[in-house]
């Protein structure tokens, strides 16, 4: 991740101090065990801000000033034997940041013939859990814990998926998300009210208007064009059916929408209008597509047809490194029992199976204007769909459901496609699928990640649905 991406990590071990005299080779064993923790959790894309060991509620209020100070995204306490709750209470409070406990005794099992009381102190990490858990429910403090031990790998991929889902956090509360033109018209299901996105996942919505972009393709040089065009003829292989004056059109635009992202600090951008009889506005439009897949490429979420929540949706699983493609459904083939989606428009390239094709339209289906659009294969493999969903008091709802992309026919019309395997009846996964609240658009990425979202959907707050 960037610096811009990367969470911070407070992380604070501790244990009964009264045990030290009494048993004087404990506390230089979990000491150690500490100094593991801080190690592995070092490997992670994040910053680690690391407050030590604490062995009283003395040196707990020490250590969440500490934390507290350095504005940290998700706290991580290592009870690493019992310990009383007045030693993190303060940790949890001061920071407000969320907290995750972990408990990793030293190995799979105790020696059960040889061990003594000192030993066994150095496993029962487990005893304290119980403890803190009803204190910090008692006090409104939210918590979610991993127990195991400390080389276990299953333990640490959840441990990694908090601290991803910090990430993930991090993002969304400080993100800048462009808004350009207007609503698609009559797409009720994805008009977004801009305080409920701000309350909900924090972050800021920039209102762009179309002619914030016009400016700045009117500004691009030729240079600037050709550069683009050669950018894109490297990337995508152009299809005979591409027109050369759309293609140089479509990387002026491109160079526009860039410039306009680093001109208002955007982490994503959402946009459509109409336009009218071929001016200005409706060419700015339909030459989006290039430099929309370009920019969402580079983990910057660009979107048609006004849908913020959905480009919301493919910022997490970018985070989350599963890309995030902008997706719908196309048809069901109940004869091989898959779901066929995809999109026309901008498109993330890292899921494709294959160097992507840029298609010449002369339509684009629902939409005016004509030009350049994206068109590949999905990966095969493990898939998961992510959207935003809104209930009826306002509150929105992750939607997420994993499935496979597998071979069959596909579609050559531009579009972006797969065919999703989920296990069941096409016609009633899509009933399922329907009836979550989700929206008709969300983002599509590789592999299966709904413990990430689990943990991304604790640490937001936001409830997540699992079809």
């Amino acid at each position: 991740m960037t610096g811009k991406r990367r969470p911070k990590i407070g992380l604070v071990a501790g244990g009964l101090g009264a045990y030290w005299p009494q048993f004087p080779d404990l506390l230089p064993t979990l000491e150690a065990s500490a100094a593991y923790v801080s190690e592995r959790i070092q490997r992670y894309d994040a910053e680690v801000v690391d407050a030590g060991f604490i062995s009283d509620a003395q040196q707990g209020a020490v250590a969440a000033e500490k934390l507290r100070a350095a504005g940290c995204d998700l706290i991580i306490g290592f009870l690493t034997t019992y310990m009383t709750a007045t030693m993190l209470m303060p940790v949890a409070q001061k920071t407000g940041a969320p907290v995750l406990l972990i408990n990793l005794q030293p190995t799979e099992s105790m020696d059960h013939s040889t061990v003594d009381t000192g030993q066994w102190l150095a496993y029962c990490g487990a005893c304290p859990l119980p403890e803190m858990a009803n204190t910090f429910r008692r006090a409104g403090v939210e918590f979610r814990s991993v127990s195991g031990y400390l080389r276990e790998e299953r333990a640490w991929t959840k441990i990694g998926q908090w601290v991803s889902a910090a990430g993930v956090r991090k993002v969304l509360r400080n993100g800048r998300h462009g808004l350009m033109g207007h609503l698609y018209p009559g797409m009720y299901d994805v008009s977004t009210d801009l305080t409920m996105v701000n309350s909900q996942f924090g972050g800021h919505v920039e209102i762009l208007e179309f002619d914030d972009l016009r400016v700045r393709v009117d500004a691009v040089t030729d240079e600037q064009a050709a550069a683009k065009v050669a950018e894109a003829e490297s990337v995508f292989e152009v299809d005979a059916s591409v027109a050369a004056g759309d293609l140089e059109w479509g990387a002026r635009v491109a160079v526009g929408l860039e410039q306009l992202v680093t001109d208002f600090d955007l982490d994503s951008i959402a946009y459509y209008h109409r336009g009218l009889a071929g001016e200005i506005h409706e060419r700015l439009g339909a030459g989006m597509i290039l430099g929309a897949s370009l920019l969402t490429a580079r983990g910057l979420p660009a979107v048609g047809e006004y849908e913020l929540r959905t480009s919301v949706a493919m910022l997490v699983m970018d985070v989350l490194g599963a890309g995030g493609s902008f997706t719908e459904f196309q048809a069901l083939d109940f004869e091989r029992g898959h779901v066929e989606m995809g999109h026309d428009g901008p498109a993330h390239l890292a899921i494709s199976s294959g160097k992507p094709l840029l298609r010449g339209l002369g339509v684009y289906h629902g939409k005016r204007g004509y030009g350049v659009s994206v068109e590949f294969d999905v990966a095969h493999g493990p898939v998961t769909l992510l959207g935003v969903g809104q209930s009826q008091d306002g509150r929105y709802e992750l939607v997420a459901a994993e499935g496979e992309v597998v071979d069959g026919p596909l579609m050559r019309i531009g579009n972006t496609t797969s065919r999703v395997d989920f296990g069941r009846n096409p016609g009633e996964w899509v009933d399922a699928w329907s009836a979550s609240g989700v929206a008709h658009h969300w983002a599509l990425g590789t592999g299966h990640r709904l413990g990430d979202l689990r943990a991304v959907s604790s640490l937001l707050g936001v409830p997540l649905v699992e079809v």
